[in-house]
């Protein structure tokens, strides 16, 4: 079956333990472990290298350091909760809302190993994949990867073989695995999981979605950051967006990792829920199966949104952008003047209007505020 998946899966164990020995002896790589000195024991690890004997050894070992590290440099501080709700003897589909290119599931991967837990399978697209040193990082950190293609065709197939691999992986290896609700970063601050992608995870049984989708227990992921890495970016993406296709430039995928891994993130909340399979039962039997698929995603959307966690800037935005005060008890004016100071820097746009970004960086921290107080 590995074979099958050859062109996605990540390392097995045994692959793993292989490109632990080459990585500790790439410069490239030892150079940019020494760019977190002496916040991280460098040679602590590389004197422990040759003791990793499997894939969670190596993470707890040194990628837990690096989360550990970004969580100290970039946050506010992080608060996680709903490890409880996970059978240690189940395994799951993490379906998360995806604000963060690589934050978002790091943040996942942590708080499974600070509890013992197993980490799971990620899946993350090619396009990210900059350099073959990437790529082998990935891989021995279960990374799934998700092949991006042009034609209809070419996806269609992807799309197959991804949801085999994915239900080959909680059902078989009995691994689970995290994925983001839609492709590519929420750029609007509405966390909407995309039809597309829950059909894909119902490819198994072409015959009853719902039944298919029951089978690898979806359990939805609620990521929230006081201020949102990259919203410059996506902010500027959306205005050019709305008079062009918008293409992403060489490196500019690699500009945004860096950013969501180095750019201040205020406080951050990671909230895992609970699986939505009693909820899929209540889906009627005679729907189109369209609408099954669009009623699957209301209900992880919901959970989503139920444990999402608003912060004094989005009712600052809220508020900004309304001209109203409807949400002035749940911020000081000293929280909204540090606020409006934070988005005047990052509204500095060289082929976007200030205007124009102010308006789209409002937008995105106040739509969660419409969306989770009806507003």
């Amino acid at each position: 079956m590995d074979d099958y998946f050859s062109a996605i899966r990540p390392y097995s164990e045994k692959e793993a333990t292989e490109a632990f020995k080459q990585l500790f002896q790439c410069e490239d790589f030892i150079n940019a472990l020494r760019l977190f000195e002496p916040k991280i024991n460098v040679e602590k690890i590389l004197k422990e290298a040759h003791n990793y004997q499997s894939i969670y050894d190596f993470q707890k070992a040194v990628a837990k350091d690096f989360v550990e590290y970004f969580i100290d440099e970039t946050t506010a501080g992080v608060t996680f909760s709903g490890l409880e709700n996970l059978d240690p003897n189940k395994n799951y589909l993490f379906l998360a809302n995806h604000r963060d290119i690589v934050f978002d599931t790091a943040l996942l991967q942590y708080y499974f190993m600070v509890n013992d837990y197993q980490t799971s399978k990620i899946a993350i697209g090619d396009n990210l994949l900059a350099t073959p040193l990437l790529e082998v990082v990935g891989k021995i950190n279960k990374m799934i990867t998700v092949k991006r293609s042009v034609s209809i065709r070419e996806k269609l197939e992807n799309y197959r073989i991804l949801s085999e691999y994915i239900h080959y992986s909680i059902e078989k290896e009995r691994q689970s695995v995290w994925i983001a609700q839609r492709n590519g970063r929420t750029k609007n601050g509405i966390d909407k999981t995309q039809h597309g992608l829950m059909k894909m995870l119902s490819m198994s049984d072409s015959k009853d979605a719902v039944a298919s989708l029951k089978k690898i227990n979806i359990v939805p992921v609620s990521v929230s950051y006081e201020l949102e890495v990259c919203d410059n970016l996506k902010a500027r993406e959306l205005a050019i967006s709305e008079h062009m296709t918008y293409e992403k430039k060489p490196g500019e995928d690699f500009e945004s990792i860096r950013q969501g891994l180095f750019g201040q993130k205020g406080r951050v909340s990671l909230v895992i829920g609970k699986v939505i399979n009693d909820e899929l039962d209540t889906i009627p039997d005679d729907m189109l199966a369209k609408d099954k698929i669009e009623m699957a995603c209301d209900i992880a959307d919901r959970q989503i949104y139920a444990n999402y966690q608003l912060y004094p800037t989005n009712y600052i935005a809220y508020d900004l952008l309304h001209e109203t005060d409807d949400f002035a008890n749940h911020y000081t004016i000293e929280e909204k003047e540090s606020f409006v100071t934070y988005l005047n820097n990052q509204s500095i746009c060289p082929d976007v209007t200030e205007k124009k970004m102010q308006s789209n960086l409002l937008q995105i921290y106040a739509n969660p505020v419409k969306i989770i107080e009806n507003k």
